[in-house]
């Protein structure tokens, strides 16, 4: 019995101070080592004497780039604003995220994070002050809403090019839809430039609202609706927007160029200006011109899935008037070329009411010239 008892301390002794030892090496020798000149070449000392802790390649890898995730969004997340709502007729309340888009206090949302009509707007920042906010209004192409607070030097976030985004680039949304004022942040590689997505909400598009967006799978996507989509350089992509189609949610990323074009109409109150056309069109894509065994493939299909022609082309509309019609197919404005890179209803937002355009349009085969007023 005695010799297992001094068998069993013999082995204690040998772990601690095997322990002790371990500790001493990796806390003090080993640190020591590596600010030496002769040691301080080799990793093993390299890394002692910054005292870091491999637990694995992946697990490192994952925590350094949710530490940088935050640091990028940390200036954005600035611009970031909490959008409160309040209807004058039923106080009904609403909350949704918005972004400082001027210094002065011009503020952006997707429109269906407010309430639009007969409400009053607070507005909450990131720095916790609170501001009463007036509605500037809707740009109906961009479905952006407009705020303006009355106040200055607010955080303002830097605009990327979003012509030169691609797929596969790490974006980063910004939002702060839930109870507390906690900025939430999800990551996702961007999926699409969806060129031929139209803004209108029907599974055909229409010839006054945007198209082109882009499409990225974000967790939680409905938190982030009218807040910022960044960059791994911590500019602006976009704005969050959703639409129901066929009664099912759709989120995209409304193009940061877009919301320049938008603020700038805004700043010149200008957004009553943006054209009226009238039509519903098909954007003609390789697809679909392969599947109908057609030739052409660009354009933009005047068409109605009912093939009525007071469905495809409105009634008392600058179309009508022009004498545009169903199944006509739409392939210059201007003289500038149709196609995914240049979509009808965007070819027409570069006009204004009251300005005359010139359309070079095929029908039954033959190509036409048309002159409509807007």
């Amino acid at each position: 019995m005695k010799k297992f008892v001094k068998f069993v301390s013999i082995i204690v002794i040998i772990f601690i101070i095997g322990g002790a030892g371990a500790a001493f090496f990796e806390h003090y020798l080993f640190p020591k080592m590596g600010s030496t000149r002769i040691f301080s070449k080799y990793d093993f000392f390299k890394k002692a004497k910054e005292n870091i802790t491999v637990i694995n390649k992946t697990e490192q890898l994952e925590i350094k780039e949710d530490e940088a995730v935050s640091k990028i969004a940390a200036q954005p997340a600035n611009a970031l604003v909490k959008i409160i709502s309040l209807s004058s007729k039923n106080d009904a309340v609403k909350t949704g995220n918005g972004l400082i888009l001027t210094s002065d206090g011009v503020i952006v949302t997707y429109r269906n994070a407010i309430l639009e009509a007969d409400a009053a707007y607070k507005v909450l920042s990131y720095s916790g002050n609170v501001f009463d906010a007036e509605f500037f209004g809707t740009d109906e192409f961009s479905n952006l809403a407009f705020l303006k607070v009355k106040t200055s030097n607010l955080p303002v976030v830097a605009f990327a090019n979003s012509d030169e985004s691609k797929p596969g680039k790490k974006l980063i949304a910004i939002g702060n839809s839930r109870g507390n004022f906690q900025n939430i942040l999800s990551t996702a590689a961007m999926n699409d430039f969806n060129k031929s997505f139209n803004l209108s909400g029907k599974t055909v598009s229409s010839s006054e609202k945007m198209e082109g967006v882009i499409e990225a799978d974000f967790f939680d996507q409905e938190d982030f609706v009218g807040g910022p989509v960044v960059n791994y350089n911590g500019e602006l992509i976009g704005l969050t927007g959703m639409l129901m189609i066929n009664n099912k949610e759709k989120y995209f990323i409304v193009p940061s160029n877009e919301v320049r074009k938008s603020m700038e109409l805004v700043m010149k109150n200008e957004l009553g200006k943006r054209p009226f056309f009238g039509t519903y069109y098909i954007p003609i894509t390789k697809e679909y011109s392969i599947a109908r065994s057609q030739n052409r493939d660009r354009g933009a299909l005047v068409y109605s899935p009912s093939g009525a022609q007071g469905l495809a082309v409105l009634s008392g509309s600058p179309a009508e008037k022009a004498g545009i019609k169903i199944n006509d197919i739409i392939i210059a404005v201007n003289g500038k070329e149709v196609n995914l890179d240049n979509p009808f209803s965007n070819a027409l937002s570069q006009f204004r009411k009251g300005n005359e355009i010139e359309l070079l349009v095929v029908r039954n085969g033959k190509e036409i010239k048309i002159k409509v007023k807007l």
